[in-house]
């Protein structure tokens, strides 16, 4: 018999969680066949009180302590403890579709898959135009790259990421589980050895996530930096480099900063650096103002440029930084407060 088990990490989600678990609730399959686990990092504002209404009103749905507060952790304890020969990994950001449970789990057999995710709809974290345009930039192919689950298709597509995850169980018991030193990008991580082990990832467009993107260009910077810091350590455990969309946030952050440098110092070079970064903002420009049509917002135009160069140059100095922590200097595993 079929029966699964959902993992909800989560820390401080007084905004989201509620949402997120009602949208669990109500998914069309027989909830006499499914466990929620909510493992939550020891939360200091209302999160564990909102779970712990729908523990005291549903009881497949579970409070379980994360002390650790690092999403690792608690996606390890949660598959130690669940029951389901399923597991699927949410995020409390985010709220599912009716069917989200059940065309994954169907997916998963269908495909002979060992994980499948869905894509993403990116909405703003709050009701404002600086929200707006974090929203627009983290699902724009000029401000994330070619991330398919974010950027959107209309088929199955063989992948090497998804958000989140439905996973068969073996998978855990062949490979292991999540690398408790990635603070960020477990599931980058995770999803590598599994296909660096001969599994498959399916992306599948039939289930679309609403997904609530940070609300302060402090948090959304914070994040994507977070992201970039951990991507070289994820790269050296699965021994294999990054891709190029990886690296172009790095090299871009090195030819501004070396380049303003050198051109202290060698002037000639000073007409070369001013194209590159009259070229940067001339795409970046340009990407506005489509955004800004498509959008009917006339102020995407102003905005839109700021966000995208902090989510470029946030990853990008970032990933500098997990380059010198990680692979020069060799300091290990980073214990950070991470704003999730």
């Amino acid at each position: 018999m079929m029966f699964i088990s959902v993992i909800i990490p989560c820390f401080n989600e007084e905004k989201h969680i509620e949402e997120c678990l009602k949208s669990i609730i109500n998914q069309d399959c027989q909830k006499e066949n499914f466990e929620v686990l909510c493992i939550d990092g020891m939360s200091y504002d209302k999160t564990r009180q909102i779970i712990q209404y729908f523990t005291d009103e549903y009881q497949f749905i579970k409070l379980i302590d994360n002390p650790d507060r690092i999403v690792s952790y608690a996606l390890n304890k949660g598959i130690v403890v669940s029951r389901g020969n399923v597991i699927i990994r949410i995020d409390a950001h985010c709220v599912y579709p009716k069917n989200y449970i059940s065309v994954l789990v169907n997916k998963l057999f269908e495909l002979n898959a060992d994980n499948v995710g869905g894509l993403w709809k990116t909405n703003p974290g709050c009701p404002s135009r600086i929200c707006e345009a974090i929203a627009i930039a983290s699902s724009n192919s000029f401000g994330v790259g070619n991330s398919l689950h974010k950027t959107g298709t209309s088929k199955v597509v063989k992948t090497d990421t998804v958000p989140f995850g439905c996973f068969r169980r073996d998978v855990f018991d062949r490979i292991g589980l999540f690398d408790p030193d990635l603070i960020r990008n477990q599931d980058d991580e995770f999803n590598g050895r599994i296909i660096k082990n001969g599994g498959t990832i399916f992306l599948v467009p039939d289930v679309v996530i609403d997904y609530y993107a940070r609300d302060t260009l402090r948090k959304m910077g914070q994040m994507y930096y977070q992201y970039g810091l951990f991507k070289p350590l994820v790269n050296k455990k699965l021994g294999s480099p990054a891709t190029l969309r990886q690296l172009a946030p790095p090299l871009f952050v090195t030819s501004i900063l070396l380049g303003f440098v050198l051109c202290l110092f060698m002037s000639v070079l000073l007409p070369f650096y001013l194209g590159f970064i009259s070229l940067y903002l001339l795409i970046s420009v340009g990407v506005s103002v489509k955004e800004a049509i498509r959008n009917n917002s006339i102020f995407l135009i102003a905005l839109l440029p700021v966000v995208f160069f902090i989510i470029h140059f946030s990853y990008g100095w970032g990933y500098l930084s997990g380059i010198a922590k990680f692979l020069i200097f060799r300091t290990g595993s980073v214990t950070a407060n991470i704003n999730r």
